[in-house]
């Protein structure tokens, strides 16, 4: 008796576990690439930036003895020191580290200063005098300092990150992954 192989077509049980299984894996890292579990690294890194310059600043303000503040704009940020001898603010030109700097496209700034919102204005490019706004937030040559939570946001997704000060000058960060824990529990 003489028996015929039947072949039939299809996949087997193993070859379609291999295409799930490689299917799993190219969504996983697809959505890892693009940040869907809330990771905003873009804005962790200005808001650990700002922690970071900001903490020189404090060690700076009790070696020197010196008076330093930072000026918060809507999309921008930057570093002062008073100047006695002129009775005023100046920007701190020489040092690269300290300047102006602008917030990626599409981050803005919230400051909170004893539970209440700062309302941040852009300077007015009308204004003939070179004196400087007063800054937001002071750094003593004491040590101490203005006592705020100033916010990084993404005005797309709303993701956030804060760097908070104390009036002794320490210093936190919170990441958008904290953030978003943190709401997640409330």
């Amino acid at each position: 008796m003489i028996h015929g192989k039947r072949h039939q077509g299809g996949f087997t049980l193993v070859e379609i576990l291999v295409v799930v299984v490689i299917m799993a894996i190219v969504i996983s890292l697809a959505v890892l690439s693009i940040g869907v579990a809330g990771h905003d690294s873009q804005l962790d890194d200005e808001s650990r930036r700002i922690e970071g310059l900001m903490g020189l600043l404090h060690e700076r303000a009790v070696l020197e003895g010196r008076d330093f503040g930072v000026r918060v704009e809507p999309t921008a940020y930057e570093f002062v020191v008073y100047d006695s001898f002129r009775d005023r603010w100046v920007r701190m030109p020489q040092e690269l580290e300290y300047r102006k700097r602008d917030l990626p496209k599409g981050l803005i700034f919230q400051l909170e200063m004893d539970s209440q919102v700062v309302v941040l204005k852009a300077p007015d490019k009308n204004l003939t005098s070179d004196a400087l706004p007063n800054p937001q937030l002071a750094i003593a040559a004491s040590g101490e300092g203005t006592p705020f939570r100033l916010t990084l946001v993404r005005e797309e997704t709303n993701a956030q990150a804060s760097v908070d000060g104390d009036a002794m000058g320490k210093l936190t960060h919170e990441t958008s992954d904290q953030r978003k824990q943190a709401n997640k529990r409330s």
